[in-house]
């Protein structure tokens, strides 16, 4: 059932855009191997055989009821996201695009990724992904330590971490690795340690995130004993300082990419699909508890599809696979313009706040000569960005934009 939320009447202006933002396809796949304690994503363990074919064809009639909403627009990037989308064999992968590209305008250059786990049964099938059409992998790696591993749940070990890495880089010049540190006992040594180990492979993208305990997971219900805030903010410095040095740009709160020439092709690794999220563009979200944003004339909406996966492929099947869609009001569109192009370690330019929320830049002002004063931001005619400060602090800096009686919802992002 679809809830729409009517906005209350404001004195702030309706959106007016002179061009929509870049649109992006996001699809999840919802299942995984095994659900890891951290995790707050819509992932569920795979009890027995994944309904491949099933969802494959629910997916299909999910973009088909949505192909009205961006009828016309041209997709620039597409993300695999779950979940494990690598569980799914090339062959669903391959029919998926397939559906995609007989249905919508698929940039001839678009940005693919897959998201994949190192174990041995999907690095079997990395070759296969890229005949698929996929041309960006990104590796959970999280770290190569045994004992961390085990700890945060993951089924794969230090060795099958470097040989997934290892043939990875054989089949695709456009490599991510996902890294964590702040681990339950991890020491700033041992936050080094992995990122020395990454840096043998000289991936042209490396994600460094560091482990939040969220509600509704194993680690919310029962905390480990995690390294204090001195610490991970050692680790943290230790980890820029080291992938600065290697010649990485940190472009974005958790990002790392690097200009890497793998003949005969050389990769600028920023990775696109993420930095249409972070600069406010669109996105199509297909597949079970997949979300969207989406722009029209007037306004901004936002959707989010069933989260079960059973319940997701009936709906799908029966053309009505949404569960909410809301305009978002007026007042709400500058926080979340904000909650995502302030991420971006080199700002944004002052022109692209009009551009991507159709408001005019003076909506937000007083917000901006606010966090200015604080210190959060400097600011010029052609350009706003957060200061170290106000990147140490980024959710005191949110705060600043945030509109009456909300609170601070979790940036919608992919590594």
């Amino acid at each position: 059932m679809i809830v729409n939320h009517a906005s209350p009447v404001t004195h702030h202006p309706s959106p007016s855009f002179r061009a929509l933002p870049p649109l992006s396809l996001y699809i999840h796949i919802p299942w995984c191997a095994r659900k890891c304690p951290y995790c707050d994503f819509n992932s569920h363990e795979a009890r027995g055989t994944v309904p491949e074919e099933r969802y494959v064809a629910a997916l299909n009639a999910d973009l088909e009821q949505a192909l009205p909403e961006v009828w016309g627009r041209r997709v620039h990037s597409v993300f695999f996201g779950g979940g494990t989308p690598s569980l799914f064999s090339a062959p669903a992968i391959d029919a998926i695009l397939a559906a995609v590209r007989a249905r919508i305008a698929l940039a001839p250059d678009a940005e693919i990724t897959l998201e994949a786990n190192p174990g041995t049964v999907e690095a079997g099938k990395f070759r296969d992904f890229r005949a698929a059409g996929i041309n960006r992998l990104s590796l959970g790696i999280q770290s190569f330590d045994p004992r961390h591993l085990k700890s945060l749940g993951r089924i794969h070990d230090g060795r099958e971490a470097r040989r997934a890495i290892e043939i990875a880089l054989r089949n695709f010049e456009n490599v991510n690795l996902d890294l964590m540190y702040g681990l339950p006992g991890q020491t700033v040594d041992e936050a080094r340690a992995d990122i020395e180990a990454a840096l043998e492979f000289a991936p042209a993208h490396l994600s460094c995130y560091h482990l939040t305990i969220e509600p509704n997971t194993y680690f919310h219900r029962f905390p480990p004993k995690l390294p204090d805030d001195d610490t991970t903010a050692a680790m943290q410095d230790a980890i820029e300082a080291r992938l600065a040095a290697a010649g990485y740009d940190h472009y974005e709160t958790s990002a790392f990419s690097k200009t890497v020439s793998r003949q005969p092709v050389t990769i600028e690794a920023r990775c696109r699909h993420n930095l249409n999220y972070w600069m406010f563009g669109d996105y199509l979200g297909i597949g079970a508890g997949a979300h969207s944003k989406l722009s029209f004339p007037g306004r901004i909406v936002r959707e989010a599809r069933i989260r079960h996966p059973e319940r997701y492929l009936e709906s799908a099947a029966g053309g009505d696979p949404i569960q909410e869609r809301h305009d978002v009001r007026p007042e709400e569109i500058p926080f979340e313009f904000m909650m995502n192009a302030l991420r971006l370690n080199a700002g944004f330019a002052a022109a692209l706040f009009a551009e991507r929320t159709g408001l005019p830049l003076t909506a937000t002002l007083r917000e901006l000569e606010d966090a200015e004063r604080r210190g959060l931001i400097e600011r010029d005619p052609v350009r706003i960005a957060p200061t170290l400060r106000g990147r140490r602090y980024l959710n005191d800096l949110l705060q600043l934009f945030l509109a009456p009686e909300k609170h601070v919802p979790h940036p919608v992002a992919e590594p």
